[in-house]
């Protein structure tokens, strides 16, 4: 990649033969407009960028607007830009305030204006000068364990929190001032962007969060998607539970509602296509066990071993399928039809008007038992539960129903208050 600095992203990927390019998050924003205010605040001069090398080494030279200076403050604002990715927060500004903090240590001349410091900022260092890091308007708050920042802390992520300090002390040592200092980051936009995203599931109200690990937004990143289901399953072991219910989407809400599990709803992670990943970081933050329920046109996938169940990773939908009918004795004709089928559940109408369906699924779901476990090494307890819109629910692993009444037990606990 070139090094060259960019007021928008110039560097590309190819993804699904589609140039697409990247942009950078609200954590390069909110550290872009914290390093330029507190130049801002320590020089008494203008400056309308500020450069910022992310994490990524992708060095940027953003943009600053909307500059307002107060007693012993100066905020500005840097635009998002997520490039080439979906994402409802491209085009917000993302601003930082940065205001002195007590008398202590101040370069000698200076346009200083100290004010005191707000009784409960979060501490990003210990270190002198010190940066204290807290969230205004339309940053979330923190009300729920097990994320990675602390019950009542701004949702700022760790990355961006370093970003940050890291950037205001570089002007802090440029300028020869020894003080503390105060970043407050606020989104107008952000309370109301929070609803289109994971924030009030996970308990971060108020606004939306500040994030990024490396800076830079890489269109279609499955990365992205992988780490919020990471943080939900963490959060919800961090309270009260200790067996999970994963679904795919919204096939498997639907499933359960109708099924009269509705009340398992509000806990049930979404895992998307990433099963492997979903067991991964259940067996990491200590699950006890985990049920997976999904629709068959997706679990199918899963008694070949296939863990990521996207299309673009890979199909085998009517491969597995049929090869399994055809272990049974199912005529040639019949595994001609299956595998000619579009969907799932045609194929699963041929076997059930062959008589074929029960022992067909009994070896599904033995393959998907099989390779679920071999997935987390037997580390936790698994089950599988798949169905159909067309023909209902279609067959289970061993373990399924009662994981399902464990869960069940969970849900009715916390419902019912502390133990």
């Amino acid at each position: 990649m070139t090094k060259q600095r960019m007021t928008c992203m110039e560097e590309f990927v190819y993804k699904n033969h589609k140039k697409l390019r990247y942009g950078y998050t609200t954590g390069s924003c909110a550290a872009a407009a914290a390093k330029a205010a507190a130049f801002m605040l320590l020089s008494g001069e203008e400056t309308g960028f500020a450069d910022l090398m992310t994490p990524k080494q992708i060095p940027l030279h953003l943009e600053v607007v909307d500059v307002r200076r107060g007693k012993g403050s100066v905020s500005c604002a840097v635009k998002k830009d997520g490039g080439d990715d979906p994402d409802v927060t491209d085009g917000i500004l993302v601003y930082a305030e940065v205001s002195f903090v007590g008398c202590e240590g101040q370069k000698k001349d200076g346009p200083f204006q100290p004010v005191e410091e707000e009784t409960h900022p979060v501490a990003a260092g210990t270190e002198a000068p010190r940066i204290f890091i807290d969230g205004g308007r339309g940053v979330g708050r923190v009300t729920k364990p097990g994320l990675e920042q602390p019950v009542g802390a701004a949702a700022v992520n760790r990355v961006p929190r370093r970003m940050i300090r890291e950037n205001v002390l570089e002007i802090c040592r440029q300028f020869g001032y020894e003080g503390d200092l105060k970043v407050v980051l606020f989104v107008p936009e952000g309370e109301a962007l929070a609803k289109k995203t994971f924030n009030p599931r996970l308990g971060i109200l108020g606004g939306i969060s500040i994030l990024g690990t490396s800076g830079i937004v890489e269109p279609m990143s499955e990365q992205a998607l992988i780490d919020t289901i990471r943080v939900e399953i963490r959060q919800r072991l961090a309270g009260r539970s200790k067996y999970l219910l994963v679904v795919p989407g919204n096939y498997g809400m639907e499933f359960l509602e109708e099924y009269g599990h509705g009340c398992l709803l509000e806990d049930a992670v979404k895992c998307s296509n990433f099963v492997g990943e979903a067991l991964d970081a259940a067996a990491e933050f200590g699950a006890e066990g985990v049920l997976l329920v999904g629709h068959i046109g997706k679990f199918v996938k899963l008694s070949g071993g296939i863990m990521n169940t996207h299309s673009h990773n890979a199909d085998a939908r009517m491969e597995l399928l049929t090869v399994h009918a055809a272990l049974l004795g199912a005529p040639v004709s019949l595994l001609s039809r299956m595998m000619e089928s579009v969907t799932t559940d045609d194929a699963i109408g041929y076997l059930k008007e062959a008589g074929l369906l029960e022992p067909v699924m009994e070896r599904l779901m033995e393959r998907m038992d099989f390779y679920v476990n071999q997935r987390v090494q037997s580390s936790l307890e698994l089950g599988v539960m798949t169905f159909s819109k067309v023909h209902g629910i279609l067959g289970q692993t061993k373990n399924a129903s009662k994981l399902l009444q464990k869960i069940a037990e969970e849900s009715i606990a916390k419902m019912e208050g502390p133990i």
